[in-house]
Parts: C-alpha cells; sequence; structure tokens
C-alpha cells in the first residue's frame, strides 16, 4: 500500500486549517510541505511560521522538502517547526554527507532530492545513509505540471540500487503524478506518492486521496 503525501503547496492558503482538517480526516499519511527560496527554484512559496501553525494542526508526518539553497543554515529551525522528515536537492548541498549527518543528528529522517536531469547513479555513495530519495518527476518550482515520462526509469534504477544494497530507503515521486499514472508509477518501485493539483482541485480530495491509497 503506497504512502499518499498531499503536497499543501496546492490547497487554499486561505483556508489552510480547513484544508489541513480535510487531510486529517483523510487516509493521507503524511503532508508534504514544499519550501522555495526564490534562488534555488524561481519561485518563493511558505517558511517556518507556516509549518509552525501546520505541526499545530495536524500529528501526522511532515515530510519537508526544501528547494532552497544553503539548506544547512535552516535544518535546526525545520527541526524546531515540526518537521519530521526534511529533504534537500543534492544540487543545493556542496557537502552533501555533511547534510544528511547534521539532519539525522537533529533528529529527523532524512532525503535527497534529485532534479529531472540528475542521475540516480550520483547516490551511490550516499544512499545506505537516506530514508528517502524524492525523485522530481517535474521541473520544482511550479504545481500543476505534466510527469515527465523517463522518470519511470530513474525508479527502476533506483530501486535496483537499494534491493542490491539491502536498504530500506523509501522512493518518492513528486510531480505531476495523477490516479492515471500512479499504478506504473507505483508497479516501478516507487513508496511514496507526492499529489498537489490531483488532490486539491478534485471535487472530493478525500475520496481521490483514497483511490490513491487503494492502488
Amino acid at each position: 500500500m503506497p504512502i499518499i503525501a498531499p503536497s499543501l503547496l496546492a490547497s487554499n492558503f486561505l483556508n489552510l486549517e480547513a484544508e489541513c482538517i480535510m487531510l486529517n480526516e483523510s487516509k493521507a499519511d503524511w503532508f508534504h510541505l514544499d519550501v522555495m527560496d526564490g534562488r534555488f527554484v524561481p519561485n518563493i512559496s511558505f517558511g517556518l511560521p507556516v509549518i509552525e501553525h501546520i505541526r499545530k494542526a495536524t500529528s501526522k508526518t511532515l515530510d519537508v522538502h526544501l528547494m532552497i539553497e544553503e539548506p544547512e543554515k535552516f535544518a535546526a529551525a525545520f527541526k524546531k517547526a515540526g518537521a519530521d522528515i526534511l529533504t534537500v536537492h543534492i544540487e543545493a548541498c556542496k557537502n552533501l554527507h555533511r547534510n544528511i549527518q547534521q539532519i539525522k543528528e537533529l533528529g529527523m529522517k532524512a532525503g535527497v532530492a534529485l532534479n529531472p536531469h540528475t542521475p540516480v547513479s550520483l547516490l551511490a555513495d550516499i544512499l545506505h545513509e537516506l530514508d528517502l530519495v524524492c525523485l522530481m518527476s517535474v521541473n520544482p518550482g511550479f504545481g500543476g505540471q505534466k510527469f515527465i515520462s523517463h522518470t519511470v526509469g530513474k525508479v527502476r534504477a533506483l530501486k535496483h540500487m537499494i534491493k542490491e544494497r539491502g536498504l530500506k530507503t523509501l522512493i518518492e515521486i513528486d510531480g505531476g503524478v495523477t490516479l492515471e499514472n500512479a499504478p506504473a508509477i507505483l508497479h516501478t518501485g516507487a513508496d511514496v506518492l507526492v499529489a498537489g493539483s490531483t488532490v486539491f482541485a478534485s471535487s472530493n480530495p478525500k475520496e481521490t486521496i483514497e483511490k490513491f491509497k487503494a492502488l
């Protein structure tokens, strides 16, 4: 059964409390929170104060995805704000191993995200340290984009690397996930589905989450 992590980037920010209540009552497993700084990606989303309030509104896992430069400067603050999983981008980290150590020492699970053009082979020397690998299936920065189909091959290759090493690292797919393409994504080896627009733009988000969960 997949882990479903609706992305609040697609939620109604003017009605965030109601959106959190809806997710609490749904079969969603995690809250996926995209933090953007306008530097690493060409967009700015939300930051620490919003996450602090979301933490008060749910006991579910907060899956915080940092699309920011120099994430090491903010890791402790995101822990304090309530992050359970902190994911940094391989493209933003000059000292990735140090970044991962820092996240774990702070008591969070550690994830690494890869942009669509970044090969999974770059994880060979760090994979055993990771709780999660987030494969971006759209170019990061904006919701509502179309799924990049070659991501499926990256999932297959990454799953092989994980099994070969006997690891329990989760594979998360983020971007353009729909009820139509999710079965193929899961069949290839993904564990966690991030769904934004598909959930929050649907007429019945709870029902949509339930359909994802049943795949």
